[in-house]
């Protein structure tokens, strides 16, 4: 029973993966009237409770939390579950913003399509860096004895993201609900928490 839970939390991971990326492309790049500033702060909150969530569950106490509630083995797929139905749930429950911040055309279109391969790339690199299947929750975490720092993570302490800042910045057609999104990232790092949070 807990393999299915695992291996089902790794498809729905992918799916949740596979789902944005069809909803950055389409819906969030399509040039439409919008909410506004009202749909900005619903946005905003989705976006909040995604990034919390990771920050969240990122620290040790936490973990040794959740421990007592599942199985150590599920702790990580637990993790990948509950991210990936915040990701769902941000795509599903998005407002629409509203207009066209910059559109490039000819050279530039293809410059940015270069620096969207950039970003798509060092996210391949990074996650070659580390297990994928440990990074789905199917696998269990390994003890590396230390901070990783091979690869891109000798670059940057958070080389995925950097990467999909990249890719999702490198958009030739920028819309506002293709930049919103973005604001994710950099509410991760403001809820990164100095001090357990219980």
């Amino acid at each position: 029973m807990s393999r299915i839970f695992v291996w089902s939390g790794g498809a729905l991971f992918v799916i949740a993966l596979a789902w944005c990326a069809w909803w950055y492309i389409g819906p969030l790049g399509a040039s439409s009237s919008g909410g506004g500033w009202r749909a900005l702060l619903a946005d905003a909150g989705l976006l909040t409770v995604f990034a919390f969530h990771h920050s969240l569950f990122a620290r040790a106490t936490v973990k040794t939390r959740m421990t007592r509630l599942v199985p150590a083995a599920l702790e990580r797929s637990v993790y990948v579950w509950t991210a990936s139905l915040l990701l769902i749930l941000v795509c599903v429950c998005w407002r629409p913003i509203g207009g066209t911040l910059s559109d490039s055309r000819g050279w530039l279109a293809t410059l940015h399509a270069g620096v969207q391969l950039f970003g798509v790339g060092l996210i391949a690199r990074s996650v070659a860096g580390i297990d994928p299947l440990e990074l789905a929750g199917i696998r269990a975490q390994a003890t590396r004895g230390g901070l990783q720092t091979a690869g891109p993570y000798g670059w940057v302490r958070h080389p995925l993201y950097l990467g999909w800042v990249i890719a999702l910045f490198g958009a030739a057609h920028m819309t506002a609900d293709r930049l919103d999104p973005l604001l994710d990232v950099h509410l991760k790092g403001a809820f990164h928490l100095t001090r357990p949070v219980w």
